[in-house]
């Protein structure tokens, strides 16, 4: 059994995880980033993505977070996101028609046009299909 540290991903709804982790895999800000046992203490913001989880024992577990902060402390790696799920949760066709609707409003600029909004929605749609794609690719394995 290798070194491993607690970690919860806790969205505004509820906390989805909680125990103990060997490596944590996030889209941050500035890059993704993995995170150890003994990293140094870190506060950054992440981006809509997956999550990898690498569990005590080496199980991994894909999920799928709008994006939120990251901390880690010495003990304790915590992702506090507005909304979080399981990847095996995330309905694809929901984020294809999500992605379609978004790079429809992207094209078809009107006068009450809101690019940030409509940008926003289609990087989170994006990020949902990643998300689903990495969790395929680890089904495969």
């Amino acid at each position: 059994m290798g070194i491993s540290v607690h970690c919860d991903i806790v969205s505004a709804e509820q906390e989805i995880f909680s125990g103990l982790i060997e490596m944590i895999i996030a889209a941050g800000s500035e890059g993704d980033l993995g995170i150890t046992p003994g990293h140094t203490p870190l506060l950054t913001a992440l981006n809509p993505g997956p999550v990898r989880v690498i569990k005590q024992g080496g199980e991994e577990e894909v999920f799928f977070v709008t994006g939120g902060f990251l901390e880690v402390q010495p003990n304790v790696v915590t992702i506090l996101s507005d909304s979080a799920e399981r990847a095996a949760d995330v309905d694809e066709a929901a984020a294809l028609e999500a992605k379609k609707e978004a790079e429809k409003a992207l094209a078809n600029k009107t006068g009450d046009f809101d690019y940030a909004s409509a940008a926003s929605q289609l990087a989170e749609a994006a990020a949902r299909l990643r998300t689903i794609q990495q969790l395929k690719k680890k089904v495969q394995r």
